[in-house]
C-alpha cells in the first residue's frame, strides 16, 4: 500500500505491506529506498523497530510518534482517498492527551487546569535516563485535566495532560 506521509515538515512517499502492523519481518520503501524492517509489539501503542540494523522504540500518540523522547507529528494520506471530502478534518477537534514518551519522573508541571495554551507549548517536564524532556501540547486550547504532580513517577504512554 502506497501512502504519502507528512513527517517532520516533509512529505515522503511510503510503500508498506498491508500487514506491517503485525510483528515480524517486512520490506518497506521510503522515497524509493528499500528498507528491511523487523517489527515487534511491546505495550499498547509501543513498537520496537529494527530498520537497516538500527533499533528504534516508537510510541504512537495519535497523530505523532515519539522516538528517543522527541515527538514527531505526522499525517498520512491514502492516494485512493478523495481530497476535500467532508469530514476529513485534521484531527485537531476534541480532547487530545499528552502522554509520557517513556518511564520517568515529573520534574515540573508548567500549566494548571483551566489554563489556555498555544499549539506546541511546553506543559510538563519529565526526567528519564538522566535527561529532561519538555512535553508539548499538540494543539491550542484549554487544559481540561492535569493528571500528574511534581515528583510523580510515570510509565510510558501514561496520560499526563489533556487539552481541549
Amino acid at each position: 500500500m502506497k501512502r504519502w506521509v507528512q513527517f517532520d515538515g516533509r512529505t515522503r512517499c511510503v510503500e508498506i505491506p498491508d500487514d506491517v502492523g503485525n510483528p515480524g519481518h517486512h520490506v518497506c520503501e521510503v522515497d524509493g529506498r528499500v528498507l528491511d524492517v523487523d517489527v515487534s509489539l511491546g505495550q499498547e501503542d509501543v513498537l520496537s523497530l529494527i530498520a537497516d540494523g538500527r533499533q528504534y522504540r516508537c510510541i504512537l500518540d495519535g497523530d505523532a510518534v515519539i522516538i528517543a523522547g522527541h515527538r514527531y507529528e505526522f499525517a498520512m494520506e491514502d492516494p485512493r482517498s478523495l481530497r476535500g471530502r467532508s469530514g476529513s478534518g485534521d484531527g485537531a477537534a476534541g480532547p487530545r492527551p499528552v502522554k509520557a514518551p517513556m518511564p520517568g519522573r515529573v520534574v515540573r508541571v508548567l500549566v494548571a487546569q483551566g489554563d489556555e495554551v498555544e499549539a506546541m507549548q511546553g506543559v510538563v517536564v519529565i526526567e528519564a535516563m538522566k535527561m529532561q524532556n519538555e512535553l508539548k501540547v499538540p494543539k491550542a486550547g484549554r487544559i481540561s485535566k492535569v493528571a500528574v504532580a511534581v515528583d510523580a513517577t510515570v510509565e510510558a504512554g501514561q496520560v499526563l495532560i489533556i487539552v481541549e
